[in-house]
């Protein structure tokens, strides 16, 4: 990807994941459709982050429906406004599979951490 590495945290680090009703444990959680990939498709860094060096990791925390639509997502660290930005938009844009509690799909909270660096 140009001179640019988008870095995720490998799959089984990626999410850190909590039931979202009565934060109860699920049997399946979220997972972007065809996986980190697809969410790495959809990011991009930010032209004025780029320009001023910035580097760093965002963690958003993004609901996800019983669909695996992303209905809500916000910032819990932030890197600069642009960069947080960015990765909410990819996430916002990331199909993912709903989580499953009991085999039926249930709306889930997840906490996905996004890496900024510039090589």
């Amino acid at each position: 990807m140009k001179n640019i590495i988008y870095s995720l945290t490998l799959f089984l680090f990626f999410f850190v994941i909590n039931g979202f009703a009565h934060e109860e444990k699920l049997d399946k959680y979220p997972e972007p459709v065809g996986g980190i990939e697809e969410l790495v498709k959809n990011l991009v860094y930010p032209a004025s982050a780029k320009e001023s060096g910035i580097e760093g990791k965002v963690l958003v925390k993004a609901i996800i429906d019983e669909k695996g639509n992303v209905t809500e997502t916000s910032i819990l660290k932030s890197v600069n406004d642009d960069c947080d930005k960015a990765a909410m938009d990819a996430i916002k844009e990331t199909k993912f599979t709903p989580g499953i509690k009991d085999n039926k799909p249930v709306k889930a909270e997840v906490t996905i951490p996004i890496m900024f660096k510039l090589s």
